[in-house]
């Protein structure tokens, strides 16, 4: 059996990710449920697209014989709704979890109970968010749980925008110029090959100091295995960028391998 566990409002990344999950198993299940724990903003919660019927409308596309896991919040927490404490080694405190208190605690916490209800041999999730992969692997591993995580690539807009259910909340002007972030992110790649990673941050930042509707958070370059940000290029490890910009009230996050 296999799992995509996701917050609804698909699209084509999640069904890239349905699709592999059904090619892969006898079974398969998608389960849509918006986690109130991972949210640290209550804005964001709040307005969080919830759009099941649309969902399993087009999971029925893809395949009839996919089982949907559509839980209510009792459901899944009873009348107790707070995440558990997790050590992680250290991978929580880095980018995502430095501007989102308490953010993985909230995803380790649904990821840990939805493995331990479905009980799936493989579990598919996007390198969109990265970080989040990393963690979750952390934890399967800590806990002893019998299963597999299958990293699955980012898919991505003809125009290079990294495919999330908060584009749809995009306005216009702000979904014009969103795919910048993209275009950034592979310059600073070809920069990776010839300068220091200070140089090519440094450079991120002046980007976006310079442009006139879009905000960025943070830009990081970090090993692939710690997460740990990269102060020497050192022969044979593997290198990641990420980034995190606000397009007006929406927060958008990317990443891209460097070598």
């Amino acid at each position: 059996m296999g799992l995509v566990p996701t917050m609804g409002a698909l699209h084509d990344g999640h069904l890239s990710l349905v699709q592999r999950g059904l090619n892969e198993n006898d079974a398969l299940v998608v389960s849509i449920f918006v986690n109130p724990t991972q949210f640290n903003n209550p804005d964001d919660l709040v307005k969080y697209p919830r759009t099941l019927e649309k969902d399993v409308d087009l999971l029925k596309s893809v395949s009839e014989h996919i089982l949907v896991y559509a839980p209510s919040v009792a459901d899944v927490y009873g009348e107790d709704v707070v995440s558990v404490n997790f050590d992680f080694d250290g991978l929580e405190d880095k980018m995502e979890g430095a501007f989102r208190p308490g953010h993985f605690d909230g995803v380790g916490t649904i990821v840990k109970r939805l493995f331990e209800i479905v009980t799936p041999n493989r579990a598919y999730f996007g390198e969109k968010d990265f970080q989040q992969l990393a963690i979750i692997k952390n934890m399967v591993k800590k806990c002893n749980m019998p299963l597999t995580i299958v990293p699955c690539e980012i898919l991505r807009e003809p125009n290079g925008l990294a495919m999330s259910s908060r584009n749809v909340r995009l306005t216009s002007e702000y979904a014009a110029a969103a795919p910048f972030i993209y275009q950034t992110l592979k310059t600073a790649k070809v920069k990776f090959g010839t300068e220091r990673a200070n140089e090519v941050t440094e450079w991120v930042e002046d980007q976006f100091k310079n442009h006139p509707l879009l905000e960025l958070e943070y830009f990081v370059i970090a090993d692939v295995e710690t997460l740990e940000t990269v102060k020497h290029k050192v022969e044979n490890k593997l290198y990641r960028a990420f980034i995190a910009v606000y397009a007006g009230e929406i927060r958008l996050i990317d990443n891209l391998a460097l070598n």
